[in-house]
């Protein structure tokens, strides 16, 4: 009896994704492509890591989101709502590699009650909402 898998069920493969591409790496592309702001910290980041680490970038990503929020950032910059609006989306989804990215490296990153920018929390979306107040009960 011969199998066929189609590229989906291929472990660690996403959904028109290449064999190597994690979920958390189609995540960075997804976002890079939904909100082109991100550019040049996505080409940044290759540049210098050699390959895309989705827990690194994100990184970028909460710091410009906060500045964004706080209204310190350049005009260029991504959005802070578009960003927000994408990681909901990306959320609802329930994909491990994705959640894990946004849980660990998105809200967790965070700013703590006591550090300016902490009131986006307030802005979250019901599903990122609820993964923030799982991951920090505290705030």
């Amino acid at each position: 009896m011969t199998t066929t898998t189609t590229s989906s069920e291929m472990p660690g493969e996403t959904p028109g994704g290449s064999p190597s591409e994690t979920p958390g790496v189609r995540l960075v592309s997804d976002l890079v492509a939904r909100v082109p702001e991100f550019r040049d910290v996505y080409e940044d980041h290759v540049f210098r890591q050699g390959v895309v680490l989705p827990h690194v970038f994100f990184w970028d990503v909460v710091q410009d989101t906060v500045r964004s929020f706080l209204g310190e950032a350049p005009a260029t910059s991504a959005d802070w709502r578009r960003t927000l609006a994408f990681l909901e989306e990306q959320s609802c989804r329930g994909v491990l590699g994705i959640d894990e990215v946004i849980v660990t490296s998105f809200l967790g990153d965070l700013p703590s009650p006591h550090e300016p920018g902490h009131a986006i929390v307030q802005q979250l979306g019901p599903v990122m909402a609820a993964k923030f107040v799982r991951v920090r009960p505290l705030g």
